[in-house]
């Protein structure tokens, strides 16, 4: 059967060191279908040669990969001010930002501002799906009220966190843009519509006529929680209502680049104003967590005996580190103890550096952070050579029996070797290594915490593979039994 092409993308996306046109977003994402009509618009108006993309980090950090056209990839938010030197450097290309609404709306909004204030020549599309995707779902500047994310476990509240971030809006009140606009992606009809915006935003640079702006609402269904039409839904009933859909400003077909807009063109037309409207409902928070059916953990309580206790996971992305670090502290959690969890990664999603902090203490910890870990486990070399020296006196070490030891641990810490790696590929499931570093942490009390929380934690992450739950008990049992 003979294979149709993409205008505008490559014939082959190796990003997984194959031959395949296969993307890495989730079913459903929106990212996919944005990343196709970019693409479209960029072939069927002719600028593929004279256009640079620049791609930021977040779900988007790999269209270099997809888009058939010139790349910079930018520090995570600095899209927008890698963008400014770009089309600086070199007026006569069009030049294009692509950004997420963490790495715009968070980390990158200064940026992003004052390049659409100083009236930069590119176009800027920025997605909003309302939280960080790539790394988890957690909260971003765009999440809705009472939206639940994994760091939001029971809703956004305005009171603690702020409201949603309008980025149209505040961008809106600027005087330098010639284009403003929301659109969505969440049917036909609207995918439609952004078609034609992005290719306004397209116009606007190939013309040199200034800034344009074009936030895209974008289904999330893994983050959501929810199947992809589900998705498709909330991005319309919810989304759109914090976030209503249209053109707020577009004077580039009259305005010469910089020129102020006229104060009528400045003001949000009426299907902008926001509406009060009920907090909307979301999943539970042991769907959110994974926790089994009728199993939720108790809150925290102060036991100002039980000392603060760091622990450090590293290792290549793919290996289950972050998920390791996840099933202790959910074990930790389950011991009503105070715990936090903070990963740490960079923007590839497999085969890259990645590594998690899990701090527990019996009263309230003042920093997810761990410089000085009491336990490090490592299931790679370069995380052995980065984080073996900072490992506090008297604590432990274990490491997978692949990595070479290079160098001795500090004095006083404790160093384990465990087959790791080689134990999971014997019993026939070379994923679950990071089950038998789990393993490890039982047969040590590396973690001193009970082992059946340990195990429940281990379960509870197999919740939406519930077909894998008692194989992974058989795996860490077993391991257990060699380990001691």
């Amino acid at each position: 059967m003979k294979t149709i092409e993409q205008k505008g993308m490559y014939r082959k996306f190796p990003r997984s060191g194959k031959d395949t046109r296969v993307t890495h977003y989730c079913a459903g994402c929106g990212h996919g279908i944005i990343n196709k009509l970019v693409a479209e618009c960029c072939a069927e108006m002719g600028l593929q040669d004279s256009t640079i993309f620049v791609d930021p980090v977040g779900c988007g950090v790999f269209t270099y990969y997809y888009w058939d056209a010139a790349h910079i990839s930018a520090a995570h938010g600095r899209a927008s001010a890698a963008a400014t030197g770009v089309c600086r450097a070199r007026p006569d290309a069009v030049t294009i930002a692509y950004q997420g609404d963490g790495d715009l709306g968070a980390i990158g909004f200064n940026n992003a501002f004052q390049a659409a204030s100083r009236g930069e020549k590119f176009g800027c599309i920025f997605i909003n799906n309302s939280l960080y995707g790539m790394t988890g779902g957690q909260m971003a500047p765009t999440t809705l009220e009472g939206e639940k994310t994994t760091t939001t476990p029971f809703g956004r509240d305005p009171s603690i966190t702020g409201h949603p971030l309008h980025v149209c809006e505040v961008f809106n009140q600027l005087q330098a843009p010639v284009y403003i606009a929301r659109v969505s992606v969440a049917d036909t009809k609207r995918i439609m519509q952004c078609k034609a915006a992005i290719r306004r935003v397209f116009e606007i640079q190939r013309d040199h006529k200034g800034y344009a702006f074009l936030e895209i609402l974008s289904p999330c269904p893994t983050n959501f929680g929810m199947n992809p039409i589900k998705a498709a839904e909330f991005c319309m009933n919810e989304m759109e209502a914090e976030f209503p859909l249209g053109v707020l400003r577009d004077t580039g077909r009259a305005a010469c680049p910089h020129a102020a807009a006229d104060a009528q063109a400045r003001v949000p037309p009426a299907s902008a104003t926001l509406a009060v409207k009920p907090v909307p409902q979301f999943a539970s928070c042991a769907e959110l967590f994974g926790v089994p059916d009728g199993v939720d953990a108790p809150p925290a309580e102060n036991d100002s005996s039980v000392p603060e206790r760091r622990f450090k996971f590293a290792g290549y992305g793919g290996q289950g580190i972050l998920s390791l670090g996840i099933c202790v502290a959910e074990a930790a959690r389950l011991e009503k103890r105070h715990t936090l969890w903070f990963p740490s990664y960079g923007p590839e999603q497999r085969g890259g550096s990645a590594s998690c902090s899990v701090v527990v203490s019996g009263t309230p910890i003042g920093s997810p952070t761990v410089e000085h870990p009491d336990v490090l486990v490592c299931m790679n070399q370069p995380s052995y050579e980065r984080f073996v020296d900072d490992v506090q006196r008297g604590g432990m070490v274990i490491v997978d029996s692949t990595v070479p030891i290079t160098r001795q641990p500090p004095e006083g810490v404790t160093l384990r070797i465990v087959p790791a790696i080689n134990m999971a590929e014997e019993f026939g499931v070379p994923k679950a290594a990071n089950t038998m570093m789990l393993a490890a942490l039982c047969a040590f009390n590396a973690t001193g915490l009970r082992r059946e929380n340990l195990e429940t934690a281990l379960c509870a992450s197999f919740k939406k593979k519930p077909q894998l739950i008692e194989k992974n008990r058989e795996l860490l049992r077993k391991a257990e039994e060699r380990l001691s």
